[in-house]
């Protein structure tokens, strides 16, 4: 889950463009702002992995991630301001 340590470990990636690897967690509540089906929607492009919406560049599923965690997630990142 993304969350403590997490902060630590992205020191060490390399950079990229805005563009090659999605939007920031803030774009994306902003986008899905009073959408009362965002949380849905969202859940399910997490686990099934998704293409189109922010770019041309595809997001891999994770079909392992629990269904409660996704739920936990998605919940957060749509809080953000």
């Amino acid at each position: 889950m993304a969350g403590a340590g997490s902060e630590e470990r992205l020191h060490v990636l390399p950079r990229y463009r805005q563009e090659d690897v999605g939007p920031a967690f803030k774009e994306v509540a902003k986008k899905y702002a009073g959408d009362a089906g965002a949380a849905a929607r969202l859940s399910a492009k997490v686990k099934t992995g998704g293409k189109g919406v922010w770019g041309e560049v595809p997001m891999p599923p994770n079909p392992q991630v629990k269904p409660e965690d996704v739920q936990k997630i998605v919940g957060w990142v749509l809080t953000l301001k």
